[in-house]
């Protein structure tokens, strides 16, 4: 262009209304072209002009937006996109100091040393420029700009005491995103704004933050050039940036760039670090606030007088070194590295044999790796379109249809949109070229609505995962201090001003389990401050409300229906425990203390109601000596004793006060003492609880399933678990007590010493097979020996008799008087095994390998030749005498001379069968005179058999 028009390099910092100035000095032309560094700020630019002149006479051109109305008077344009030989009166480069920037920098150079306007050109830049270009353009005339507000350094700062209307700016896309999840965490969210989003996405992002829904924006350095925001603090979250090649630290003329969108027009701003930046230093930061920079002494250049003889003229041309002491070459672009890989292909360079050809494979080659995969994958993208361009002068449509078909998807998060959206660009900047497609105007609306409908959903992925509209209104009202409206619906779910901030769980305010750190903070403190007279209504509601309404949980947690108002707590005795309440202190303390009276009533009622009988026997007076001992102990063990542990004091115990005792509904057993009533799954359920807080344990143990004789032994359960349970442990699985006892009534009829078998009733009452029945019994001291024999079947008739006999027998088994649950009620995996039990003595017959051989059908079969073999046990008192087991033989046999044999001395030792041991009839010489016989005592579980003896004798 002529040399001779005005040429102006318009200098200063930033906020000095540099392109405010441009765009006057453009509308005061016939024509113009101004050239921007960002397509987001081209996109702004364009928008103010359409607002001034209207968008017939206005053009928008960027490597992938083209548009260009018929009479078009002015020309915005990124640098790179500037059309050429255009003869425009006014011409205007902004951010002229990118000439040293080392991706760029050669483009701009290129501007400032050959785009002239006819009559007017501007260049628009930092102070630092005023060198090179008093070298480079020695006509130019130098106007300074000082900047309109003041900035001013404020140190280090705290994400979390980041003021408001604030910009925090990042250096990875990756960085940006955990700034703008922290804020959106203890702010309400943010806004987010990257070069690399389409102007449509970054617009709605913009709104957000101009608008007011949100009070802080996350930037990356894109913000300094040039796009004007409503900002009043900078702050940078590191000092340094990938620059494509490796990480350096940022100069002061670049921290100052971006530092400088703080305080816009009149109003001063401020600018600092946060995170894990370090403070700047003292100069640093001064020369950031005085404008003061180290002048820029080389810019970056690249040759513009290309040849495309060949591919190697044309690779030649772009490596020309330049011949100005004030230049230095390029690094190699994106662009020169993809003729230099498509170089290397033999199909290229056949295809690029004449100037034209080659002229187009550097066409191609400048199309923009936004993708950004890989160089190979960006160099196989291009072999693939120069490929279409020169066999056939245009992108097949088809081509073209798949390409976008692949893209056009709005699923997926943040990260697969951007993907999406940075492809779309390609074929967008593909769209735009003239003749590249055969329907230009199809293609270009094509991907723009492609590129469209990606940008809104990328907004909304982005507004979703960083904005919290609900923090941010409460937040700025708890500011303003007004008055926050609540609602509370019937499932507990709390909502103030319409948005859903959390649940009233009983008089607990549980905030959304999103929210986190200050976020969460400000959702409960404006929720707590709108619920007070919630929390007076439900404590009166719940104060009145039925004991049905209220349960304790197997941990010892106290529910109102679906919500946990409180625990219980131990107390000064296991049968008055106390009670926590969960209420929330903002609730206060007249709904706390309504709430522990109701539940305090509620257990000393329940309690009261499931242990009426041990109540009944602490308060009874009449009670004296060692009955009265006895029944405290048995109030301290919640109303179940094994025997062996009060041995003695059982056997000191005279008629009256046994009687005494059992008038409260005590049995005496043979392994247990014990309130029979206390057994009922209820009592039990609470006893565990009580017990569990009393020996304050951490978990407390659950209760086995109601009705069940025989359960698997608890593994790894405290001590005394299982007698808190009304159960006793006896090999691998454990038996009710009073169970247990009935069996123990049937084994004292039994020959102990000499062995016996196991009676269909013994199987019935237990619920087991014969195999599990002799686990049992070894639990409890017998001995258990297998053997086989032929099974001898009785005759159909006498068969008949014995199944309804075995029947009739199992069904009075169980039924007791005295049990809190049917017999009948067996463990899931053995009742049919006692069902089969009840009618036979016998386990299932074995196969000759050891497998259980199928059950009987109920037709008969055809007589065998070989007999059936069953299994059977013989069972004996094997157990040598321990501790808690009773008396040694010989102690027994020495306290008993002169008795009828067959009287335990104890409640643990194995009484003497009626067989075995000596003859009935051999006595016993002594030369003292023999003692007076105590008296026999009735509530001795073998009384029925002494006094036959002794009649008998």
């Amino acid at each position: 262009m002529s040399g001779s028009s005005r040429i102006v390099a318009v200098l200063g910092p930033t906020n000095t209304g540099k392109t405010h100035y441009a765009i006057e000095r453009m509308l005061g032309h016939r024509t113009g072209v101004i050239g921007l560094p960002l397509r987001l700020l081209a996109r702004e630019v364009y928008d103010k002009i359409v607002a001034a002149r209207g968008p017939s006479v206005v053009a928008l051109v960027t490597g992938e937006e083209r548009i260009v109305p018929p009479r078009t008077q002015y020309w915005v344009c990124t640098v790179e996109a500037m059309p050429e030989g255009m003869g425009a009166d006014f011409v205007a480069i902004d951010e002229i100091q990118l000439c040293a920037d080392p991706e760029r920098g050669h483009v701009f150079t290129d501007r400032l040393l050959r785009s002239r306007g006819t009559s007017e050109t501007l260049f628009l830049g930092a102070d630092t420029m005023r060198g090179p270009i008093a070298a480079l353009v020695p006509e130019a005339q130098f106007v300074r700009r000082d900047r309109m507000s003041q900035l001013v350094y404020s140190g280090s700062k705290k994400i979390s005491r980041m003021p408001a209307r604030s910009a925090i700016v990042g250096f990875s896309v990756d960085n940006v995103y955990a700034i703008a999840e922290l804020l959106r965490r203890q702010k309400g969210g943010a806004a987010v704004v990257m070069g690399a989003l389409s102007p449509r996405t970054r617009n709605a992002q913009v709104e957000l933050y101009q608008n007011g829904e949100v009070d802080f924006l996350v930037a990356t350095d894109a913000i300094g050039m040039g796009l004007n925001l409503d900002v009043n603090h900078v702050a940078f979250s590191s000092l340094t940036k990938f620059d494509g090649r490796r990480m350096r630290p940022l100069a002061p003329n670049e921290l100052a760039q971006i530092a400088g969108r703080a305080g816009r027009g009149m109003s001063d701003g401020t600018f600092g670090v946060t995170g894990e930046a370090p403070p700047l230093d003292d100069g640093v930061a001064q020369a950031i606030m005085d404008s003061r920079f180290t002048p820029m002494k080389k810019l970056n250049w690249r040759n513009a007088a290309l040849s495309f003889g060949s591919v190697e003229a044309l690779i030649a041309s772009l490596e020309v070194a330049p011949d100005s002491e004030h230049l230095i070459k390029a690094r190699p672009a994106d662009d020169l590295n993809a003729v230099k890989s498509l170089a290397q292909v033999t199909e290229v360079i056949a295809r690029a044999s004449d100037p034209q050809s080659v002229r187009l494979l550097w066409d191609v080659c400048r199309i923009p790796d936004f993708r950004g995969i890989s160089h190979t994958e960006h160099a196989s993208l291009l072999e693939v379109i120069f490929g279409h361009l020169h066999e056939r002068g245009a992108i097949p449509d088809e081509f073209m249809a798949r390409q976008i078909r692949r893209i056009d998807r709005t699923d997926g998060d943040i990260d697969t949109l951007s993907k999406r959206l940075a492809y779309i660009r390609t074929w967008t900047y593909v769209a735009q070229r003239n003749g590249w497609v055969r329907d230009e105007s199809h293609w270009r609306a094509e991907t723009r609505i492609v590129e469209d409908r990606l940008s809104d959903a990328l907004h909304d992925r982005l507004t979703q995962r960083f904005v919290d509209r609900r923090t941010s209104v409460l937040l700025r009202r708890l500011k303003q201090k007004e008055a926050l409206l609540a609602e509370v619906n019937d499932k507990g779910e709390v909502t103030v001003e319409g948005e859903f901030v959390g649940r009233l769980e009983g008089f607990r305010f549980t905030p959304d389990k999103s929210a986190q750190g200050t976020e969460a903070k400000a959702l409960k403190s404006a929720s707590l401050q709108a619920l007070a007279p919630q929390f007076h209504l439900r404590a009166d509601r719940f104060y009145n409300a039925p004991d049905t309404e209220i349960d304790f949980t197997d941990q010892g947690g106290l529910m109102w229906g679906e919500y946990a108002v409180g625990k219980l707590v131990a107390g000064a005795e296991p049968l008055k425990p106390m009670v926590e309440v969960f209420v929330d202190e903002a609730a206060g303390p007249d709904v706390e203390q309504k709430v522990q009276r109701r539940l305090q009533h509620f257990i000393d009622r329940k309690v009261a109601a499931l242990f009426e009988p041990l109540l009944n026997l602490s308060r009874d007076e009449e009670l004296s000596g060692l009955a009265k001992g006895f029944a405290f102990r048995m109030v301290e063990a919640l109303g179940i004793l094994p025997r062996a542990g009060v041995a003695q004091e059982v056997k000191d115990l005279d008629q009256d006060a046994r009687g005494a005792l059992r008038k409260h509904g005590i049995r005496f057993g043979q392994f247990t003492i014990f309130m029979p009533l206390l057994l009922k799954p209820a009592p039990t359920r609470l006893r565990l609880v009580l017990w569990g807080l009393s020996r304050g344990l951490q978990e407390f143990p659950e209760a086995p399933p109601p009705g069940l004789v025989t359960v698997p032994v608890a593994k790894d359960a405290p001590e005394g678990y299982d007698t808190m349970c009304g159960y006793r442990d006896a090999g691998d699985r454990s038996i009710r007590i009073d169970m247990l006892e009935r069996l123990a009534d049937m084994l004292r009829a039994e020959d102990s010493r000499g062995g016996f078998e196991a009676k269909p009733d013994m199987l019935s009452i237990t619920g087991m097979t014969l195999d599990q029945f002799a686990d049992l019994m070894q639990g409890l001291g017998y001995k258990a020996e297998r053997g086989e024999r032929d099974k001898v079947k009785p005759a159909p008739a006498e068969a008949a008799k014995v199944d309804a006999a075995d029947a009739a027998t199992g069904e009075t088994a169980a039924t007791a008087e005295e049990a809190p649950e049917t017999a009948a009620q067996v463990d899931a995996p053995v009742a049919d095994a006692a069902a089969e039990a009840a009618e036979s003595v016998e386990a299932p017959m074995e196969t000759t390998d050891g497998q259980a051989a199928p059950a009987e059908p109920a037709v008969s079969e055809p007589a065998s030749d070989e007999p059936e073999v069953e299994v059977f046990y013989t069972f004996s008192w094997g157990r040598q005498r321990q501790a808690n087991r009773g008396p040694r033989r010989e102690q027994r046999q020495g306290q008993a001379k002169g008795k009828p044999r067959g009287k335990p001395q104890d409640g643990r030792g194995k009484p003497h069968g009626k067989k075995g041991g000596k003859p009935q009839g051999a006595k016993t010489f002594s030369s003292r005179p023999p003692k007076k016989e105590k008296a026999i005592d009735p509530d001795n579980p073998f009384a029925a058999a002494l006094m036959g003896l002794k009649d008998g004798s």
